[in-house]
């Protein structure tokens, strides 16, 4: 793609990253083949393509709209179309640009402002979504129906406390998955104890930055990416083998804190080391004996595997791989490669859209009438589970209790 940058950002660092994606791409379309929003609208300017364009014309010197702004919102950030491209865009760096230019560009309405705001308050910490849940959940009896599904009861695992071992790996405990589903960090540090290593959940260690880097506040995002940072550093000097992620949604966010903090001069190679030791659970699994894991269950699994799982780390069938191995059957799943709707805050910000593509997952997912679906992230797993007709559970559960 021919490219004239406008004399504001063809010598910039930003710039010149976007340019080079922009160069990288050939018009084909093939992307808008696998967009879930494209599929949905059928508008260009709601596929990548467009919104590559739409991008483009803003470098370029075009000022913003709020229609631009509103096509950008609409994108899942799924990264399926990286996925089908032909040619290698990374679609996913070019749209963080084009929607920090045009936040910059276009002022939000102050309501909408604020309601991002809180979101971003509200998720990004542990203790308050765990406030939220506790009222939430005090009040669960005298909900209406509709709201009730929404919130999720939390479960316990019984655990016996972990042994010492010569290997020891980190787990990034996350923001709103302890609190809304605390069994999946106990479930992951039971399988790990019986591989004998020593998976350490270090309390400082917070939200990933996702959140805020999706809602386009980049300096939050950085902030968060030095304090876990900060917090990883001494264990990592002391010989952890690597940085666990059980949230997929996660992972794709620390693997790229080398990027986010490359121009920081203090934290850059820290950052640069902290994102090549990060790995999702199942890569870690994968590399591991789990022959101690397996099972004579026979029951029929329905896996939903998550965009950020498949997409965005191309991890497609590790995990299916793993519970297969267990003893489990995996039951087909029509149009696996698409969206569930969850996508972080997407649902809140897009309900309608994201209704739309749960109930066309949920329909493929039970289509063969599993007795449970399996997923990895606790967003998706979240959102499902106020539809589903079955259990919805994270995969690694299911290994720990084999």
């Amino acid at each position: 793609m021919q490219t004239r940058l406008s004399n504001t950002y063809k010598d910039s660092p930003l710039g010149q990253e976007a340019d080079a994606i922009l160069r990288s791409c050939v018009h084909c379309g093939f992307c808008n083949a696998t967009c879930p929003t494209y599929q949905l609208l059928g508008d260009e300017l709601d596929g990548p393509r467009g919104r590559i364009y739409q991008i483009k014309q803003i470098l370029e010197g075009t000022k913003a709209t709020v229609s631009i702004q509103q096509h950008l919102d609409r994108c899942l950030t799924c990264r399926a179309c990286e996925t089908t491209c032909p040619s290698g865009v990374e679609y996913h760096k070019l749209l963080d640009i084009g929607r920090e230019l045009v936040e910059q560009q276009v002022p939000r309405p102050a309501l909408q402002r604020s309601y991002r705001r809180l979101l971003q308050y509200t998720f990004g910490e542990t203790r308050r979504v765990r406030f939220l849940l506790f009222f939430a959940r005090l009040l669960r009896p005298l909900l209406p129906f509709q709201i009730k599904k929404k919130i999720p009861l939390a479960r316990k695992i019984p655990l016996t406390e972990p042994g010492s071992y010569a290997r020891t790996m980190l787990l990034l405990d996350g923001c709103v998955q302890p609190a809304a589903s605390p069994q999946i960090n106990d479930s992951a540090i039971a399988v790990f104890d019986r591989l004998a290593i020593n998976l350490r959940i270090i309390p400082e260690a917070g939200c990933c930055g996702a959140l805020h880097h999706h809602l386009s506040d980049s300096d939050a995002a950085r902030h968060r990416a030095r304090a876990n940072i900060d917090a990883w550093w001494p264990a990592v000097q002391q010989g952890a083998e690597a940085i666990v992620i059980s949230a997929s949604g996660c992972a794709p966010m620390i693997k790229s804190y080398g990027h986010l903090l490359a121009g920081d001069k203090q934290y850059a190679q820290r950052a640069a080391d902290i994102s090549a030791m990060t790995r999702d659970i199942s890569e870690v699994l994968s590399n591991e004996d789990t022959s101690a894991l397996n099972t004579d269950k026979v029951g029929c699994i329905a896996f939903h595997s998550p965009c950020s799982l498949q997409h965005a780390q191309q991890l497609d069938g590790v995990v299916e791989t793993l519970l297969k191995t267990a003893g489990y059957t995996l039951v087909p799943v029509r149009d696996a490669h698409l969206c569930c709707g969850s996508a972080g805050t997407y649902s809140i910000l897009q309900p309608e859209l994201a209704k739309r593509l749960r109930s066309r997952k949920l329909g493929a997912l039970q289509e063969k009438q599993p007795e449970l679906i399996a997923t990895a992230n606790i967003g998706c797993l979240l959102y499902l589970q106020q539809e589903a007709e079955v259990p919805v559970r994270h995969w690694i559960e299911l290994l720990a209790s084999t």
